[in-house]
């Protein structure tokens, strides 16, 4: 897909009305990560923005467009939300082909960092200002947009395109494209990231009140009922049979979702986990079935089915879960499903001793998908 350069996107008259609160929840399962209460009169936007993971956070944003729609400042105010008291300030302020971005607080800082006039900030859980470069690109009558967002200290182009009056997608340059249905303005309805690594579903709806949403959450996470990390780390070493394994992957969540064939589809690579590669170390050399796996360190890929599927043993290491190069391959093993008999909430890899033999599990919600092995002797 070729997408137009920014410089040629259209430039109109892009005065902001006033509208309704607008207010755009993402869930993961049946967990809410983050809530945005958007209110936009005149060229001012403002939104109150609750996120839940790794720990609660309430924060103010307004935001002051130009005639022509593009951003002129954005001022960020961060408040402990349990209290409400106000502990950050950071404001982007652009000049020229710059954003000069100042932070005040317990800490305080002063940068400024190369932006063209049509940068947009991606801030991680918030969805407002894919909702302002969408309705900015039904403006101009385009239907292919990279826009410019700034992450960290650099801008990003994130491609964005309409397909048809009434549905969308928009692509993170390394999570991947999320689906959307857009109302007539190009504005939000619903925003599907299951195909990305976050699995977020965004919806839209009327008035909210996020500050007390802050506050019950906030409530939670002190009672050790947050959400925590979307997806941490587990693993470990264990000896099986006399070999010392090495276990290191992400550890998604079940919460609430249907899982084999649903949110881990059947037929499709899977990156065995969340986030950074699953990596397997073993100072043996191993045999699962055919292939010999010697003592070394490998990345694991699957391809689930529902009677098992492959596990698939890759050279690479230390990539990204997305970075998968089927020419490193060391080879490919049957796995077979296995019924649990409990439901297991955090996605589970074991590697244990059954029957003399080794046993690779891989463990979620009621099933498991094993392959088995020896030591070489």
């Amino acid at each position: 897909m070729r997408l137009l350069p920014i410089a040629l996107i259209a430039v109109l008259p892009a005065t902001l009305v006033a509208q309704a609160p607008a207010t755009l929840t993402a869930r993961l399962g049946v967990d809410t990560i983050s809530v945005e209460k958007v209110v936009r009169t005149g060229n001012t936007l403002v939104a109150e923005v609750v996120t839940r993971s790794p720990r609660t956070t309430f924060q103010r944003h307004r935001a002051q467009f130009d005639e022509a729609g593009n951003l002129t400042s954005l001022t960020v105010r961060d408040f402990n939300p349990a209290n409400g008291f106000e502990e950050r300030i950071t404001t982007y302020t652009r000049r020229g082909d710059s954003l000069d971005i100042a932070v005040r607080g317990n800490q305080q800082s002063a940068r400024t960092v190369a932006a063209p006039a049509e940068w947009l900030p991606f801030i991680d859980l918030v969805h407002w200002p894919f909702d302002v470069a969408l309705q900015r690109m039904r403006r101009s009558n385009q239907t292919q947009y990279a826009a410019p967002m700034l992450s960290g200290q650099r801008i990003s182009n994130f491609p964005l395109a309409f397909m048809g009056r009434d549905s969308a997608t928009v692509t993170h340059p390394t999570r991947g494209t999320m689906r959307l249905t857009v109302l007539p303005d190009g504005a939000i309805r619903t925003l599907d990231a299951g195909a990305t690594t976050r699995a977020l579903i965004v919806s839209r709806s009327g008035d909210s009140d996020p500050a007390a949403l802050a506050r019950d959450f906030a409530t939670r996470d002190a009672a050790g009922r947050g959400i925590g990390e979307l997806s941490g780390r587990g693993g470990g070493e264990t000896s099986v049979l006399g070999a010392t394994i090495t276990l290191d992957y992400g550890v998604p969540m079940k919460r609430g979702r249907d899982i084999w064939g649903a949110l881990v589809r059947y037929g499709q690579l899977w990156r065995t986990g969340a986030n950074r590669a699953t990596h397997f170390k073993t100072d043996r050399e191993l045999r699962f079935g055919d292939l010999v796996v010697p003592a070394g360190e490998y990345t694991l890929f699957s391809i689930p089915e529902a009677a098992g599927g492959l596990l698939i043993i890759n050279r690479q290491t230390g990539q990204n879960g997305q970075q998968y190069d089927p020419a490193r391959d060391l080879g490919r093993v049957p796995l077979r499903a296995r019924a649990l008999d409990r439901e297991v909430e955090a996605f589970t890899i074991q590697v244990r001793e059954e029957n003399g033999r080794g046993v690779l599990a891989l463990q979620w919600d009621r099933t498991e998908l094993v392959a088995e092995f020896t030591v070489v002797r």
